[in-house]
């Protein structure tokens, strides 16, 4: 495991020759020479496996060179060698991390269909949580997770075989943003949580530790078991309604990373995993409790 190496040598590893270790379901060998993206990885990924073995995907973040590295000073993602978005500032360099890993799994893995959405798990059945930013998908996630008992799947990727009948894991730790990183707090230890970073371009982010179990469960899959298209909405109260699978189906195809780089096969994986599925739009006005009991029970029995 990434802790059983004390921080200071983990630091250097990943700043000479890199490190290879599980990220989610994937294999990353990163290389960093930021003090930041050490620490958050040995805070949120300190369990994962260090392994010996091909990775999925190489990464490298690097600081500036030059007069850049004092004045305004950036962080590079690079993938297999290649610089594939622009720089961002040099205190975003962890976040980056955590959305370029996105990036390289929405971009290259096509054995699944990959869809915008964050999705847990509860005796065996996939609660698939599709929703624009501010929806509240992160927050509900999160307690879900920590106060419900619920299996992360994932807060971000959902990933459904091309027979649309399972979803695959990919735990990773849970991206919070604004006032939901407050919220979550709450609920959850308050040392899981990676330092706040602000004025990013989705304004302010943290990341808080994907459970331990959940991790290690990262090769069990599931079975769909409804689709929720959450909402929150202060002070409106709570209402879920059911929609049709023809409209989810239009939803979620505009959610879905490589729907279209599928062709035929993503518009049969989708068709086959709305088979199986009731879907829904759900409001609620902020009321987690009340949420984790109702998410529940729209599984299948």
């Amino acid at each position: 495991m990434i802790k059983d190496y004390a921080f200071s040598e983990f630091q250097k590893k990943l700043a000479t020759t890199g490190s290879s270790f599980r990220v989610g379901r994937f294999v990353v060998n990163l290389r960093s020479n930021i003090t930041s993206v050490a620490k958050g990885v040995y805070q949120l990924y300190g369990e994962s496996d260090t392994l010996n073995q091909p990775c999925d995907f190489s990464i490298q973040l690097k600081s500036s060179s030059g007069i850049r590295r004092i004045i305004k000073p950036q962080v590079h993602f690079l993938f297999n060698g290649i610089e594939p978005f622009s720089s961002l500032p040099l205190s975003q360099a962890f976040p980056l991390f955590e959305w370029g890993a996105n990036w390289c799994v929405t971009n290259h893995f096509h054995e699944c269909l990959v869809i915008h959405a964050a999705v847990v798990e509860k005796d065996g059945f996939a609660l698939i949580l599709p929703g624009q930013p501010g929806s509240g998908k992160s927050t509900l996630c999160a307690a879900l997770v920590e106060m419900g008992g619920w299996r992360l799947l994932s807060d971000e990727l959902t990933m459904v075989n091309l027979n649309g009948n399972e979803i695959l894991p990919n735990p990773r730790p849970i991206s919070l943003k604004n006032q939901s990183i407050d919220i979550a707090k709450t609920f959850s230890n308050k040392e899981h949580f990676t330092p706040v970073v602000n004025d990013t371009l989705k304004g302010s982010v943290a990341h808080l530790k994907a459970p331990l179990q959940s991790v290690l469960d990262f090769d069990k899959s599931a079975l769909p078991g409804a689709i929720v298209y959450p909402k929150y909405m202060r002070g409106v109260g709570t209402s879920l309604q059911k929609i049709s699978k023809g409209t989810s189906f239009i939803k979620l195809a505009e959610h879905s990373f490589n729907y279209s780089v599928l062709g035929e096969q993503g518009f049969q994986t989708l068709s086959h995993l709305h088979d199986q599925v009731e879907c829904y739009e759900y409001c609620y006005d902020g009321s987690l409790p009340d949420a984790i009991k109702l998410m529940g029970s729209l599984l299948p029995s």
